[in-house]
């Protein structure tokens, strides 16, 4: 089933939330819908885009946590030793930051469009951030 209607640069994808393996973090996502940010490229983690949220403790845990997201899936990094952020994967990743390797709460996949995420993630990486829209629909 589709959830939610991703919106980043001129790509639209479909996604769904992990609600029985992240409860808490998709619950937690639901409540700051409809999303608006922009979305930048990796600097550690290989071929993925981000969205930095720095200090923002959103009062979760780990859950369904990953270091290694498959193309297609959205990560949430509750914070600790780096800081909070969302990562969609679009191809090889090893989730990290400049400490180390770190692990996010695995909440979101996505459905349909998936043939537009290299382009989204080249277009991120050779022209900047992008802006990205999560909404229900």
């Amino acid at each position: 089933m589709t959830d939610l209607t991703i919106t980043a640069g001129p790509f639209t994808f479909k996604a769904r939330f992990e609600d029985e393996l992240a409860p808490k973090t998709c619950a937690r996502f639901r409540a700051l819908l409809p999303y608006r940010e922009q979305v930048i490229h990796v600097r550690w983690s290989g071929e993925a885009c981000w969205i930095p949220l720095g200090d923002l403790d959103l009062q979760l845990g780990y859950e369904n946590h990953t270091s290694f997201p498959a193309p297609g899936q959205i990560i949430l990094y509750p914070g600790g030793i780096s800081e909070t952020e969302i990562l969609l994967a679009y191809g090889g990743v090893r989730f990290a930051s400049k400490v180390g390797q770190l692990a996010g709460n695995h909440f979101l996949t996505i459905t349909a469009g998936l043939e537009n995420l290299v382009a989204l993630g080249k277009m991120t990486l050779r022209h900047g951030a992008q802006d990205i829209v999560f909404a229900v629909g």
